[in-house]
């Protein structure tokens, strides 16, 4: 049996780049002529012009907070869809809100192979904790799971007891979604007394994974594996075997570039990762994902070849990721219209013992628990409220802080 997803993975590197520019003046023709948002801001753009990584960066960058904008003035996708209602299989919406389509291709998102380099194998039985709720993380790793040949049980978030009690039952293989409900769900299983020693293998995304996490789920029997992946763009990278950085997935353009700008920074410097997609459904050039990292030099020792990026090193903006979910800074300031008894809040994300945690800060006096409700139903997520005096917090513009420790 190999030990790669196919061929592709372990080509030459000159040969994998060759081939993406070839493929992309054909892309960016059909994003012009198909998308209205790309055919405005790329009307000057000569397709053919376009073969390199040099050519490509004079193009203009597309941030992803600049989708609630666009989408809200040109709904449902802000121009940069290229298909109809009937060629979309599925749409979501994630906070924010962003609506994101699903096109009818087998594996869509490209999460088969972050999967089979976490040891994901055909006859596998996947427990599936990402949410299946508006947002598109669950499918975009069921897709993965069923297109290699896996079974998947489609447990959500949320009802820890009734998810341990489905997995001591059915003994999956493997777990996908965030390494902190794992660890809330092995902890459930302890209390419960139940086992499920079946479990070995799991692939993680939405928040970071700590060292200590991995350790602990290692010290239980159970190999962890991360990948990166965004509502837009499905897997960007993963980590494979060899635990040195994350693999960019195929058919994918991916730079790093200064933070604010579309300059692509040189091996090793830390900027915002972006990315230029090949799929026909949603022809994302140059998307900026807000996250940020750096390439790596040389190759695996896994054996493939492809860049490598070091993982998600935080945020370029305001807007961070909380247990897989995008909070935004306009998400704020909609709830303090909704409590104008707020004079200013600010929003402080941390992690202690590895558990996201958020506390919103707010100059002001009011209703505590409504104004968690609030939180609650922009973000999706659960916060404490804690009420400071006038003037209290920095004068800066932050509206939220992540302050969370990755090391």
């Amino acid at each position: 049996m190999s030990d790669y997803f196919d061929a592709l993975e372990t080509r030459d590197p000159e040969a994998r780049e060759r081939d993406l520019m070839a493929r992309l003046p054909a892309q960016i023709a059909h994003a012009k002529a198909h998308a209205a948002w790309f055919a405005e801001s790329l009307r000057d753009v000569d397709p053919e012009e376009i073969r390199s990584r040099e050519a490509l960066a004079r193009l203009p960058v597309l941030r992803k907070h600049e989708l609630i904008e666009l989408q809200r003035r040109q709904p449902p996708f802000g121009g940069l869809v290229a298909a109809r209602w009937g060629r979309i299989g599925r749409v979501f919406a994630s906070p924010g809100p962003i609506y994101e389509p699903e096109g009818l291709a087998d594996d869509y998102w490209r999460s088969a192979r972050a999967l089979f380099a976490a040891g994901f194998r055909a006859g596998d039985l996947v427990h599936n904790s990402f949410s299946y709720h508006m947002t598109p993380g669950a499918w975009i790793l069921e897709g993965g799971a069923r297109a290699l040949g896996c079974t998947v049980f489609p447990g959500g978030v949320g009802q820890t007891e009734q998810q341990v009690q489905a997995m001591a039952a059915l003994q999956p293989h493997g777990y996908v979604g965030t390494p902190s409900f794992l660890r809330i769900l092995l902890d459930k299983a302890d209390e419960l007394g139940l086992k499920i020693s079946s479990l070995s293998k799991a692939l993680v995304s939405g928040e970071a994974f700590l060292p200590a996490q991995r350790e602990a789920f290692a010290a239980r029997g159970v190999a962890g594996f991360q990948a990166y992946a965004t509502a837009d763009l499905g897997v960007i990278a993963y980590e494979t075997p060899a635990r040195e950085g994350l693999v960019v997935n195929e058919d994918l353009i991916v730079e790093i570039v200064r933070p604010g700008s579309g300059e692509p920074l040189p091996a090793g410097e830390v900027g915002e990762v972006v990315v230029t997609t090949f799929n026909p459904v949603y022809p994302l050039i140059r998307f900026a994902t807000g996250d940020l990292s750096a390439i790596l030099p040389g190759v695996s020792p896994c054996g493939r070849t492809n860049v490598r990026i070091k993982g998600w090193l935080g945020r370029a903006d305001q807007t961070t990721k909380v247990k897989g979910m995008f909070v935004h800074p306009e998400q704020i300031t909609a709830l303090l219209k909704r409590h104008p008894e707020i004079r200013r809040a600010r929003l402080v994300v941390t992690n202690p013992d590895g558990v996201d945690t958020l506390a919103l800060h707010c100059e002001g006096a009011g209703d505590a628990a409504a104004i968690a409700a609030t939180l609650r139903e922009l973000t999706k997520l659960r916060g404490e409220v804690y009420f400071v005096p006038p003037g209290a917090l920095p004068n800066d513009g932050k509206v939220i802080s992540d302050e969370r420790k990755f090391g």
